[in-house]
């Protein structure tokens, strides 16, 4: 029994969408009627066969599930100590893990017969999966990113255009992922009758978190089974980036009643985690509080106001975490740690050059946590950190941190 209050850490959350104290639903009652419907018709599809069937004929013959898992060789030698193993959902279509929630929301968008679908974006990649599937299906699509993301992040954004996505860009705040979330709810609250909320991470109102998750799922159970045929077993830690948490949540929640496997989500440091909130680490450095429909772990100043975090990260720039991750954080069942953005770029730069894999930023944080264990656990200690993006889009924002003159190249 993992905790003598409860039989398992899978079966939450309660049916007040609360994960122990967080979570919940503190939403307009505008909204109100539409998130009920949600979790309706959600409670309906996790029981339907055919929605099963035409989320994994897309998995396998749209995004290319499963994706590999990769013994990282040179890494391992390198580091000398664990031997380091990646899931590769960076090679996913669209380039992300954020496809595998995309396709479960907007199938359940259609079902609900709306046909026109919103987003917030930060680093893109949600935006993209978005405006891809909009365009696979035919509906109308519109993002909201943060103006400070639409200059980091222009390769993604110029992807979104070329998929018929309508970009809007964000200038209240600091212009970033907490921001694009604000405008898109409004847009929600404003267009209730065709509009499909398509939120890309853990947090948010309930049933988001919840069915975020069991969407993403789908990384963790491809692990135990891929793992149990390279290896004969489990893993021995998991590790994982995380801004909101999909993609970790996506590798840990299969795993959590198995208490032989350590948990480590790794939060955006920034500059540091000090008192300048310098960083996005809300669980290193924050407190609970209410921000986009749920309770959770926020940067926040004394009199609750929300602070704005900094990160090299534009996925991991959000100043809170999703309600799941807070929960779990509280009853100690995994572990939360921060890397800075000096130590992301390093890690960056050491999987470039020793596995040919140019890793997003956003899995370059979790990577550099690995960099400072691995060495120090024994060579039958597995790792398996999540891949979960890839490194395209961040090139430029790399390039500039490392004084790389990109006019050079010709």
């Amino acid at each position: 029994m993992p905790n003598e209050l409860f039989n398992s850490y899978m079966t939450g959350p309660d049916e007040t969408g609360r994960f122990g104290k967080f979570g919940g639903r503190f939403v307009s009652e505008t909204l109100m009627p539409l998130i009920l419907e949600l979790e309706r018709q959600y409670e309906v599809a996790k029981t339907d066969q055919s929605f099963w069937a035409e989320m994994n004929d897309l998995w396998t013959h749209y995004v290319g599930r499963p994706s590999p898992l990769y013994s990282a060789e040179r890494l391992t030698n390198h580091l000398g100590g664990a031997k380091v193993y990646m899931k590769r959902d960076e090679l996913n279509h669209t380039g992300a893990h954020k496809i595998n929630n995309v396709l479960g929301q907007i199938i359940l968008a259609r079902r609900m017969g709306k046909n026109r679908i919103i987003a917030e974006t930060g680093a893109g990649q949600h935006g993209v999966a978005t405006a891809t599937v909009c365009a696979k299906f035919g509906l109308k699509c519109v993002v909201y990113m943060g103006a400070h993301d639409v200059e980091r992040q222009a390769p993604n954004v110029f992807r979104m255009r070329l998929l018929g996505a309508e970009i809007v860009p964000v200038t209240s705040g600091r212009g970033t992922l907490k921001d694009a979330m604000n405008d898109a709810l409004r847009d929600w609250v404003t267009n209730v009758r065709d509009t499909f909320y398509c939120i890309g991470t853990v947090a948010g109102p309930h049933p988001y978190p919840a069915m975020v998750r069991d969407f993403q799922s789908i990384i963790g159970k491809e692990v135990k089974d891929q793992m149990s045929a390279a290896e004969g077993r489990y893993p021995d830690t998991l590790i994982a980036a995380i801004g909101g948490g999909s993609n970790a949540m996506g590798l840990f929640h299969p795993f959590l009643d198995d208490m032989k496997v350590n948990i480590i989500g790794v939060e955006a440091g920034g500059k540091g985690v000090t008192d300048k909130m310098e960083h996005c680490a809300s669980l290193t450095g924050g407190r609970p509080g209410v921000l986009h429909g749920n309770r959770t772990y926020l940067l926040q100043d004394d009199d609750g106001q929300i602070l704005e975090g900094f990160s090299i990260s534009a996925g991991l720039d959000y100043p809170g975490i999703g309600p799941e991750h807070a929960w779990l954080h509280d009853i100690g069942r995994a572990k939360y740690v921060s890397i800075t953005d000096n130590e992301a770029l390093e890690a960056f730069q050491l999987c470039c050059e020793l596995e040919g894999i140019i890793p997003a930023l956003e899995p370059s944080h979790a990577m550099a946590h690995v960099m400072k264990i691995a060495p120090d656990l024994p060579k039958d200690h597995i790792i398996c950190m999540n891949m979960c993006g890839r490194g395209d889009k961040d090139i430029f924002t790399v390039a500039k941190h490392l004084n790389f003159d990109m006019g050079t190249l010709s």
